[in-house]
């Protein structure tokens, strides 16, 4: 008796044709653009910022000769020793000196106008607005020849307190922009409610509205350091014989910036970053148990 095979044919198997490679499309190009865009502009951006710190911390590193231009070696002597170039902590030193001073007058001073200028009708409200921008708006060369001759004028010796001067100027329009911003975003109806428990005024200022403005308070004061920290035209007008960490850099660069610099310049970037990454901790904290 024969068996019937009932299946059929059995298929053999065939090898699978090769894809065809994708040819350039334009179409195709611009669609992973408008995918990718974004992306590729942050990494192309944040090179070119961070290249220029990167070669300060690498060169802060390298073994000190009379220019710190080229890598001849990694040694931690610098870092050990950052006081070994002549006059770079002195310069340092009144830079902090100034800095620090000048971003207590200006923060102290720029939030009261902000608060006068955000809470109150005035005469002269919309002048002393334009007039907060003009220091922003005009040339540093401008404002620091205008200054110089101001000095000379009065007969002002210059020195210490004329940088502090010059400085407290134009920090004062950022303390007061970036504080405007902070009074705008807060609720009226916090101090409100503060005012129906029968809160004073102080009261309510030192519990109510101080705490929410703080944050941007201590951003504008952490800016006018920097700025104040930073200047060189201004301070090289009105410093006289005051020597500051940009006029050391400045004059150094004529015979060749010693490592320490580099050192000077790394560490404050660190410590920048250290305290930006802690409050954003805090506030990423925060807002976990929340």
């Amino acid at each position: 008796m024969s068996i019937i095979d009932l299946r059929g044919p059995v298929p053999t198997s065939t090898p699978a044709p090769d894809r065809p490679r994708r040819r350039f499309s334009p179409a195709r190009s611009r669609r992973w653009l408008r995918a990718h865009g974004l992306q590729l502009y942050a990494v192309v951006a944040f090179a070119y910022i961070f290249t220029p710190i990167a070669y300060v911390m690498v060169f802060s590193f390298n073994i000190p000769a009379r220019s710190n231009i080229a890598w001849r070696g990694f040694t931690l002597a610098n870092w050990e020793n950052p006081c070994g170039a002549p006059e770079v902590c002195n310069a340092v030193g009144n830079s902090l000196k100034i800095g620090l001073s000048a971003t207590l007058i200006a923060t102290v001073l720029g939030t009261m106008i902000a608060f006068a200028l955000s809470r109150y009708r005035f005469r002269g409200r919309t002048s002393t607005n334009l007039l907060i921008f003009l220091p922003m708006a005009t040339p540093e060369v401008v404002l620091a020849a205008s200054l110089l001759t101001l000095f000379l004028n009065l007969k002002v010796p210059l020195g210490f307190v004329t940088i502090v001067i010059a400085h407290v100027m134009f920090c004062i329009s950022f303390v007061v922009v970036a504080v405007k911003a902070r009074i705008a975003a807060l609720d009226p109806r916090l101090e409100q409610a503060a005012a129906d428990l029968y809160a004073t005024e102080f009261e309510t200022f030192r519990r109510i509205t101080l705490p929410l403005l703080a944050p941007g308070i201590a951003g504008a004061a952490l800016l006018a350091f920097s700025l104040s920290f930073d200047d060189f035209i201004i301070t090289n007008f009105v410093s006289g014989n005051v020597n500051t960490f940009p006029k050391f850099v400045y004059v150094s660069a004529q015979r060749g910036i010693p490592a320490q610099a580099y050192v000077v310049g790394s560490f404050m970037f660190l410590l920048a970053m250290t305290i930006v990454l802690v409050v954003e901790a805090v506030r990423w904290r925060r807002s976990v148990k929340k």
